[in-house]
């Protein structure tokens, strides 16, 4: 636990760094923030390696899956704070990636996949993992966007107002993630029917359908900006929609299987 301790601080700090810093006229000390946060990532890393990594085989338990997406989102999202908007998202992120391991300790689980033997399922999960952490992103800049629209609609004057990125920029940063994710899922689902046995099988059933449905949902968000310009309320209402069931798909049986049950 002394690793996963060490991680969680420096986690913590990062978070309460930036968000002390928005409520002062300096702003956030991001650079030290980001410092942080990113010698926390490498210890992270080493944690993930000695707990997924066992031989012969690899623990993809759902408190390591949970983990490793918690580093993959933390690892885009501090890359991402040298050119985008998301000093407000950080501390989410960060908080939720302190949470997650110093849990995935306590949690304990075996699940052990052999991807050595077969690669053509690592590239299935790779990118539903990847689709995952991207769509993921996309659902806190939908949270951000829809911040941003009250604080526009109540036309006060607000602590944070300094540090909320243009209405504008935060929606097209919105579109590409959704774009980029959907496609990533796209590649998932058609991965998943021709490398597994059987996308509806008992065990398999909730996923696919789960899936298939935050699919459509994103598909047609995608859709209709592209031709009739949506955007506002009932996008950000869709993409959360759309979150809930990809999160559910992935982690919903697992969750009460592999924690409650065992709990």
């Amino acid at each position: 636990m002394f690793l996963e301790l060490i991680c969680f601080l420096l986690y913590g700090s990062s978070a309460g760094i930036i968000v002390s810093g928005l409520f002062n006229a300096q702003g956030p000390k991001k650079p030290l923030a980001l410092g942080l946060a990113t010698l926390a990532l490498f210890i992270h890393i080493v944690i993930l390696w000695d707990t997924v990594f066992i031989l012969p085989g690899q623990n993809m338990s759902i408190m390591n899956v949970a983990s490793f997406v918690a580093w993959l989102i933390t690892a885009t999202m501090i890359v991402a704070s040298f050119s985008l908007p998301n000093t407000i998202l950080l501390p989410v992120v960060f908080g939720f990636t302190a949470i997650v391991v110093m849990l995935a300790p306590l949690l304990t689980d075996m699940h052990v996949m052999h991807y050595n033997i077969q690669p053509a399922v690592l590239i299935h999960v790779g990118l539903a993992l990847m689709a995952y952490a991207c769509l993921s992103i996309a659902f806190l800049y939908a949270m951000q966007l829809a911040y941003i629209n009250i604080r526009l609609k109540e036309k006060k004057a607000s602590l944070l107002h300094s540090s909320l990125p243009p209405l504008m920029a935060v929606e097209t940063i919105l579109f590409k993630l959704l774009l980029v994710g959907t496609v990533l899922l796209t590649l998932s689902l058609i991965s998943g029917f021709m490398f597994l046995e059987n996308m509806f099988a008992k065990e398999q059933a909730h996923k696919t359908v789960l899936s298939i449905l935050a699919w459509l949902i994103y598909s047609v968000i995608l859709f209709g900006h592209a031709k009739f310009g949506w955007r506002g309320k009932w996008v950000i209402s869709a993409t959360i929609v759309g979150s809930i069931l990809l999160t559910l798909a992935y982690f919903g049986s697992r969750f009460v299987r592999e924690v409650i049950i065992n709990t």
